[in-house]
């Protein structure tokens, strides 16, 4: 059974950042020492990155989610939690990264490039890193964020220079076999090659590679066969060539037309057309295949195209051909733009954008929000909010009213009572003047704009609000779903 796999999907999902502490510093003597909590440590990321020793995708069609560890918690006596460890996945040199919707998010070609694919959650900060003139002890702490989570998919396309292209029996693989180290499968039957074969080449000052295309056959482009499923694999050659062979027993074969049908599936398949092309008769050691060859030339000839006749068994005619290759390898590779480096290391968006939007809330959406507010630093400070702690929800509020939401929820029309989602948890909205609570601080862990009646129905609508969000990602989940599968 073949090992090679060259599409997979894969689950990625970054660390979590740790959650940061809230502590107060005791010692004798010194029984409020201030605070000294820590922050989390953040999130691992989730890197992928080309190995030139890795060449197949085979380790992720078993692994189907690849997670990196999360950032530690925050202790006190100012002790910053461990950074999570970066996951570095290896993958073969080029590899496509598309989103689940199919989307090219990256092509990593060349040694050493590589892609950060999913980010780790920030750490929360520590209460010694959230004091203020107005807090001067506080008695919270943030908490971590979730990494980044989504579904990629992971597409090989051979990195060869040339393109051996045939139907099956042609001598493809014995051709490889003959010109470079590469030892494939050979046997005589259809379909014996069931992976493309790589073989490096050598000729004079120029090394290049050689990939033979298993399954071509009329069809193929449609699906028919295996040609649909390795036909990516020319897609980065520079170089065409034909593979006919020449000893053929079927009586209803004939080169002109098998070069005419495949042909069509390339042209089917598309992006192909402006490649220079070699016609390569195979098999002239056998006699039939010699006075085959002789005859066919004459026809051949009207493609314009250079025709080499050769034997993969007794290397007749095998100098000429690699030199054929590399010479057209060497000027395709002399018209290609200069590239200053082979590292490509992709970085994900900065979330420090302080924009935000509120708008009122579709009438199909899930859940009871009358307005939504959008943007990556509100949503942010939501994550990190601990909504068990008065403090922390005060604090919140603050920031949310300096950075100027509620004053635009109000421009909006919202009024006391009006439900408001930022990111996936909605709240009953309380306007609230910062200026008047700015000089008034109550016990730790405590706001005061809290009574015991407002603590009370918190912890209610707490309860409540975690049950409703749950619910509802659970059927945001279900309607992700759906708009899959009509994908």
């Amino acid at each position: 059974m073949t090992s090679f796999v060259d599409q997979v999907s894969l689950r990625v999902i970054a660390g979590a950042g740790g959650n940061g502490c809230a502590s107060i510093h005791r010692e004798k003597f010194r029984p409020l020492g201030g605070p000294d909590g820590g922050n989390g440590g953040h999130g691992g990321d989730v890197v992928l990155y080309v190995d030139p020793n890795v060449h197949t995708l085979l380790d992720y069609h078993f692994q189907k989610q690849a997670k990196a560890t999360n950032g530690g918690q925050g202790q006190g006596s100012n002790r910053d939690g461990a950074k999570g460890t970066t996951l570095r996945l290896p993958v073969p040199n080029g590899t496509i990264v598309r989103n689940a919707d199919g989307e090219e998010l990256a092509d990593l070609v060349g040694e050493g490039t590589e892609l950060t694919i999913a980010r780790g959650g920030r750490g929360g900060r520590g209460n010694a890193s959230l004091v203020s003139s107005r807090r001067r002890a506080p008695g919270f702490a943030e908490l971590g964020e979730p990494g980044e989570e989504f579904d990629i998919v992971l597409e090989l396309k051979s990195v060869a220079d040339v393109g051996l292209v045939g139907f099956p029996s042609a001598g493809k693989s014995s051709l490889i076999a003959a010109l470079s180290a590469a030892r494939p499968k050979i046997a005589d039957y259809p379909f014996t090659t069931l992976v493309p074969n790589l073989g490096v080449v050598s000729a004079g000052a120029t090394t290049y590679t050689v990939a033979d295309v298993p399954g071509l056959i009329p069809g193929a482009a449609q699906g028919k066969g295996l040609g649909l499923t390795f036909l990516r694999h020319i897609e980065r050659c520079a170089v065409l060539a034909h593979v006919v062979d020449c000893a053929s027993l079927e009586t209803q074969r004939h080169p002109v037309a098998d070069i005419d049908a495949l042909e069509h599936e390339l042209a089917e398949y598309g992006g192909l057309s402006g490649r220079p092309r070699l016609i390569v008769l195979n098999k002239i050691d056998i006699p039939d295949g010699k006075d085959l060859a002789e005859i066919v030339r004459a026809d051949l000839e009207e493609y314009g195209w250079p025709i080499f006749e050769v034997s993969a068994v007794n290397r007749e005619g095998l100098k000429e051909l690699s030199f054929a290759f590399a010479n057209a390898v060497k000027e395709h590779r002399a018209n290609q733009p200069e590239v200053e480096s082979t590292r490509i290391v992709i970085r994900p968006k900065a979330v420090d954008d302080s924009g935000f939007e509120v708008l009122p809330a579709p009438a199909d959406i899930t859940g009871d929000a009358e307005f939504i507010v959008f943007g990556a630093q509100p949503e942010r400070w939501v994550r990190q909010t601990n909504f068990d702690n008065e403090e922390a929800v005060g604090y919140l509020a603050d920031r949310l009213a300096r950075l100027g939401v509620e004053e635009k929820l109000a421009k909006m029309g919202a009024v006391a009572g009006s439900v408001v989602r930022i990111g996936t948890w909605e709240f009953e909205w309380q306007p609230t003047d910062p200026e008047a609570v700015a000089n008034v601080v109550g016990p730790r862990g405590t706001d005061v704009r809290f009574d015991a009646n407002d603590r009370k129905r918190a912890s209610e609508r707490l309860s409540e609000r975690k049950l409703r969000r749950s619910e509802l990602l659970e059927r945001v989940a279900q309607e992700e779903a759906k708009r899959g599968k009509k994908r």
